[in-house]
């Protein structure tokens, strides 16, 4: 038998679970639907309005710091800036006090953006989750 042939293993206990999985389903359903109307509406990704979101909150930040204050790897932020820098969105400026830093900053595009943006979903859901008790975060 090949291996594209081969099961997975049942989940144990399954109606302990269904709950926690139909959750977790509803969730990303929700950020899902939200990135596909912001991009319908705006011409941007879910994610691509929140790197937007922390360059307003945070003006001239790093690759490496944006990708610590929208919590994911450097790589990842690398891309979705890439694209916005693509767009006129956002820009690169070497830093003032070290040419050898690129400082990204909005251009007046992307700042006339996101007067028109709605709340991004990550803002949103940090806030929820910022809210629950240390001990049911920690049991997340």
């Amino acid at each position: 038998m090949s291996r594209s042939h081969v099961l997975p293993p049942p989940i144990p206990d399954q109606g302990d679970i269904a709950p926690v999985f139909n959750t977790l389903r509803r969730l990303v359903h929700s950020m899902h639907a939200a990135s596909r109307e912001t991009e319908r509406r705006l011409g941007v990704t879910g994610a691509q309005l929140f790197v937007l979101t922390q360059l307003r909150t945070t003006p001239s930040l790093s690759i490496n710091a944006l990708a610590e204050r929208t919590m994911t790897h450097q790589s990842t932020v690398s891309v979705v800036v890439r694209r916005l820098v693509r767009r006129k969105l956002v820009k690169k400026v070497r830093a003032a006090d070290d040419g050898r830093r690129v400082e990204l900053t909005l251009t007046p595009a992307g700042t006339a953006l996101l007067r028109k943006a709605p709340e991004v979903m990550q803002v949103r859901l940090a806030r929820a989750i910022e809210s629950l008790q240390l001990e049911d975060r920690h049991a997340l």
